[in-house]
């Protein structure tokens, strides 16, 4: 997933939000709705997430530098788990405390015409936001599942706009079903349970988020197709016959480290396993282009170390233990 994969939905969902969030504040200040406040903050803090998506996809395009010798690839990680914290804050919480207040406090809702004509609006804007999302992902995600392609997904920026789209229209229809049950029971308390769900809702989506973007800060490996990719790629049968140990990382959503031990022919000489190296290198670029950092260390492979286990210390010379999905 490339970063100019997300920015187009990202740029959707911010011109989205903000026109929302003028709407909503505008509809609160007129009938006082606290599933309004609610909505508009929501939306206050959605545009504040894509503004803090597009600061962490430009800074991640830094040069390497000799204290980030890898980059800065991870910084885009750093701000999606800072979107779950705005979300989880001062969308979730406020709406949560909000609704409460209501609930404590109920009054009746004045000119109903505006939380109801905006909350119509916003779900239009809001589908197309997240039509655009949509049409951006499945360019992407192949035979994958939604829920596959957000748990899998190592560029964090559209599945922080899928799960914000997704979330602010279901939460668009508990506004106005709360506003919708004020105004046919003349009880300004369904506003304030409204206001709640809304914030259970953004609480729950900001706690699947900050879960994705930590497992990426801490540092996944290649998917299992793309380590089936470098494999085949690695080992040529003739100088390189097989990976005994390999491990990846990603150093950010279009920069994998590969490291790993190959085994080479015992008669070999240096220059042609530097040569091989060199080779391998090359091939794994090519079929794998955002394999940025190689490490190949040349062993030979023993039967009797790989008799002892798959233990990757204790058996230096045994085979490697098959990733995930394979």
């Amino acid at each position: 997933m490339s970063a100019s994969g997300g920015t187009k939905a990202i740029v959707a969902a911010l011109g989205a939000n903000l026109a929302i969030a003028v709407s909503k504040f505008v509809a609160f200040a007129f009938s006082g709705s606290s599933s309004m406040l609610a909505e508009g903050v929501h939306s206050l803090a959605d545009s504040g997430n894509q503004f803090l998506l597009l600061i962490g996809g430009k800074r991640a395009q830094r040069e390497a530098t000799p204290q980030h010798p890898f980059g800065y690839g991870r910084e885009r990680y750093v701000y999606a788990f800072l979107v779950s914290i705005v979300l989880f804050s001062v969308g979730g919480m406020f709406a949560i405390y909000e609704g409460y207040e209501k609930i404590k406090h109920p009054h009746a809702l004045e000119h109903w015409y505006w939380p109801v004509g905006v909350l119509v609006f916003a779900i239009i804007a809001e589908g197309f936001s997240f039509r655009t999302a949509i049409k951006e992902s499945n360019e992407l995600r192949g035979q994958l599942s939604w829920t596959q392609f957000v748990r899998r997904a190592k560029a964090p920026e559209l599945p922080v706009v899928l799960l914000e789209d997704f979330g602010a229209l279901i939460g668009l229809v508990l506004a106005l079903g709360g506003v919708g049950l004020a105004l046919i029971t003349g009880d300004g308390l369904w506003d304030g349970i409204g206001t709640v769900c809304i914030g259970v809702l953004l609480v729950l989506i900001a706690l699947v988020l900050a879960a994705e973007t930590k497992s990426l800060l801490l540092g996944e490996a290649a998917g299992a197709d793309v380590v089936r990719q470098i494999e085949k790629a690695t080992v040529d049968g003739d100088t390189v016959t097989r990976i005994i140990h390999m491990r990846t990382l990603h150093l950010g959503p279009e920069e994998l480290l590969i490291a790993a031990k190959i085994a080479v022919r015992h008669d070999e000489t240096a220059a042609e396993i530097a040569t091989a190296i060199d080779a391998a290198e090359a091939r794994i670029r090519a079929a794998v282009p955002i394999a940025r950092v190689i490490y190949l260390e040349p062993d030979v492979y023993s039967e009797t170390e790989a008799a002892k286990g798959p233990d990757r210390e204790a058996t230096p010379g045994g085979p490697a233990p098959r990733p995930a999905g394979h």
